[in-house]
């Protein structure tokens, strides 16, 4: 299976920009190893000084993905640690992803995938 590229914005909220940050400049270990073994690649986060945060990573099957992320202990614990910092969330942080389309791709159009 080729591996696909996704990305997704989300609303960190106003007075959390610095706790937000904090959090991912020393992601736990075990969350870490997590994502690494339930298939995710490339992963980064880039947040605009407004708190927009705009996702990337690259996948074999999100599904499968988020699936195996869903059965780990840590997930739900690093889901709820990182919940209050965004804006109008009603579900897990990893279930609210808001998917941007690809519409454009250098190595697609170079023929280099």
């Amino acid at each position: 299976m080729a591996m696909r590229h996704f990305c997704f914005q989300l609303q960190v909220k106003p007075g959390h920009f610095a706790a937000y940050r904090a959090a991912h400049a020393a992601v736990w270990p075990d969350m870490l190893k997590a994502l690494q073994e339930t298939g995710w690649h490339n992963y980064s986060i880039f947040m605009r000084e407004d708190g927009l945060l705009i996702g990337y990573f690259e996948a074999e099957d999100l599904q499968a993905n988020l699936d195996g992320m869903a059965a780990t202990e840590v997930n739900a614990r690093w889901q709820a640690s990182m919940a209050d910092h965004f804006v109008d969330l009603d579900v897990p942080v990893d279930q609210a992803f808001q998917y941007l389309d690809e519409v454009f791709n250098l190595d697609d159009q170079l023929g280099q995938s």
